[in-house]
């Protein structure tokens, strides 16, 4: 539907990180571009982005937008982008070459305009993911490439899933306050609402050896703690004043880890008392998206507001930052420990870039993130804003959010090459 469409470039708005305070340049088909972006976002914010060719244009809006049945609105709005926002430096990332050779699986979800994201891997194979802007959970099977989409309560905007006990998927509601449980034999929705008014804007969640959901609140700064078998939800407060806590981890002895998207810090609650204590990194400007825990203990860090990748040493207290290699506006966001190595993405460079570190060695490499298959035009604009590996650690689990792709990362061996 073109209401649907229309709706869907949304996603131009993901290419900015500040409000801009100019208007879009004069031309034909300036109209049409602020009336058809302008139903989701402010029109202006499209002057953030680095710039495509027609043909690029093209690619990436069909990937938010079906204007199949108005073939002139698609002219005018792709000539219009083309013409005024061509390709661009002013956000070039800096790709570092290296010796590992990897592999990029895509999908394409089936309702445009969603913001899919925050694929995770289900017991049996499957891989459910969340479309935030449609209240959507979503379904794949890999090996076929089928996909299911059930729809959430209205208003629920889904930020993330899991699977949970009993393979129930769990995804946290954003913005209606409450977690949900759906139950993929019959599809049943059961949602548990936040117990405090003010716990607004449930974000990432884990689960924990027994089974217990901890759970970030950003908005409203706080940690929750979800235990499905009686539904009742707990909440305590940041002690960090605007901290927003965003990512979650929870390391082998159950203590709870949460990243501080608003301040210079990591959070650590206690699984037994929930007492939540902050370790105050060193840098001010300093802000953390994701977090995660290494088979040793460490925890590893994206310095998002530097442009840096950070580890913290809870037994000694040590802290060490390295320089991302597109510098420190780079924005890196997710962050997972895969195949020995740590890996996370620059979201604030075009191309979207996949980045890894290795810890042995200190060393990077990156590889750009496609947003398209090579079949329907390989392109770069979309933004990775969580990553997670597969059950068995040999693949790692990506996305797209800003053009509706679902995607698996795998590192081909030398053998594999030489086959």
């Amino acid at each position: 539907m073109l209401r649907n469409a229309v709706r869907s470039l949304f996603v131009l708005a993901l290419f900015a990180f500040s409000p801009s305070a100019h208007a879009l340049p004069d031309g034909e088909g300036k109209v049409l571009v602020e009336a058809v972006c302008g139903t989701c976002h402010s029109p202006q914010l499209i002057e953030r982005s680095s710039g495509y060719s027609r043909e690029d244009w093209q690619a990436l809006t069909a990937t938010m937008i079906d204007l199949s049945r108005n073939r002139e609105m698609e002219g005018q709005i792709l000539d219009y982008l083309a013409g005024n926002f061509p390709p661009s430096g002013n956000r070039a990332s800096t790709p570092v070459d290296g010796d590992i050779s990897i592999r990029f699986e895509q999908w394409q979800v089936p309702t445009l305009g969603q913001r899919s994201r925050d694929p995770v891997e289900a017991p049996d194979g499957k891989i459910w993911w969340v479309g935030q802007w449609g209240d959507i959970l979503g379904r794949l099977d890999p090996q076929s490439g089928r996909m299911e989409e059930f729809r959430l309560p209205t208003g629920a905007k889904p930020h993330s899933v899991n699977i949970g006990p009993n393979g129930y998927a769990w995804y946290t509601g954003n913005r209606n306050a409450t977690i949900g449980r759906f139950d993929p034999e019959t599809t049943e929705i059961t949602e548990f609402p936040m117990p405090d008014p003010a716990a607004r804007d449930p974000h990432t969640a884990e689960f924990d050896a027994e089974g217990i959901m901890w759970f970030s609140l950003q908005g409203s700064n706080m940690i929750g703690r979800l235990d499905p078998a009686s539904g009742e939800v707990r909440l305590v407060p940041s002690p960090r004043e605007n901290s927003r806590p965003y990512g979650v981890k929870i390391a082998r002895d159950g203590t709870i880890w949460v990243a501080c998207n608003g301040a210079n810090c990591l959070l650590r609650a206690d699984p037994e008392t929930m007492e939540v204590t902050e370790v105050t990194l060193p840098e001010e400007g300093t802000t953390v998206r994701r977090l995660d825990i290494d088979e040793n203990g460490m925890i590893w860090w994206v310095n998002s507001g530097l442009g840096r990748l950070g580890r913290y040493d809870p037994e000694t207290g040590a802290i060490k930052e390295w320089p991302s290699p597109s510098g420190p506006k780079s924005h890196p966001y997710a962050i997972a420990i895969f195949d020995g190595a740590v890996w996370y993405n620059e979201s604030g460079v075009r191309p979207d870039m996949l980045v890894r570190f290795e810890p042995e060695t200190e060393t990077f490499q990156s590889w750009p993130i496609p947003s398209g298959t090579p079949s329907s035009g390989e392109f770069f604009g979309g933004i990775l804003r969580h990553m997670r590996t597969s059950l068995d650690g040999q693949s790692l689990l990506i996305h797209q959010s800003g053009t509706n792709h679902i995607a698996r990362v795998t590192v081909e061996r030398e053998q594999e090459v030489q086959k």
